[in-house]
């Protein structure tokens, strides 16, 4: 699977992973359109279409396996145990992260919030180091849509909320959901953030979406609360 935003503020990212891991928790994962096929095995065999296969040597997977990142084109991949330790070893890849804290009694002020300018209550928040910048992606029809955030908004945000100075870069990722009473907020792995939106595109109806974002959010942050650590101020 694989991502990579276009050029400009309110950039679409194509996004393929969210159908792959519906099964187990509702959109953990994307499935980025128009990806490229999967990878021919080393045996010269063509894959099968229903199986899951690594994205760097065309090896079998599970239906739960683990992803790199490439830093460069901003690609996240599915792929086996032996690429993913070839791959962490690698400059141009990193291991997606693994922690998921739940952030308790997190102040977003509403001036704050406006600052960002977020047009819609659910999004997420990453450092890139590929452009030396934070960034909001949230939900559209065409899946997830980039715009960089004003730098002094989000210093005022880390300033509230020290856990924020942990945030690792491009592979960890704070979600934010102002459309639950209360809103919620976590820190969670970058490839489940884009399957969030993954899911919430599959099942997008017309302009506003529908009940897309309905159907998928309470399911995502269900599991990511069940899973994670709780992290108070």
């Amino acid at each position: 699977m694989s991502a990579g935003p276009g050029n400009g503020r309110g950039r679409p990212i194509e996004d393929r992973v969210a159908a792959r891991r519906r099964s187990t928790m509702v959109a953990s994962l994307r499935r980025l359109s128009g990806g490229a096929a999967a990878a021919r095995p080393a045996n010269g065999a063509a894959p099968d279409a229903s199986e899951e296969r690594c994205e760097l040597c065309g090896t079998g997977i599970q239906e739960k396996h683990s992803h790199l990142l490439h830093l460069g084109e901003r690609r996240i991949l599915c792929v086996c145990t032996n690429c993913w330790a070839q791959g962490a070893a690698d400059p141009e890849y990193r291991p997606t992260g693994s922690r998921v804290l739940w952030l308790e009694g997190f102040d977003l002020p509403e001036d704050v919030w406006g600052r960002l300018q977020v047009p819609i209550g659910l999004a997420f928040f990453m450092q890139s180091t590929s452009t030396g910048t934070t960034v909001a992606l949230y939900p559209s029809p065409a899946g997830a849509t980039e715009s960089e955030l004003e730098l002094e908004a989000w210093a005022d945000l880390k300033r509230a909320n020290p856990v924020l100075d942990s945030l690792e870069p491009d592979v960890e990722a704070l979600v934010v959901n102002r459309i639950a009473d209360p809103p919620q907020f976590a820190i969670v792995p970058i490839d489940e953030c884009y399957g969030l939106v993954g899911a919430i595109k599959a099942s997008w109806e017309g302009i506003s979406g529908g009940a897309a974002i309905e159907r998928a959010v309470p399911g995502f942050f269900a599991d990511v609360r069940e899973r994670a650590v709780v992290k108070t101020r």
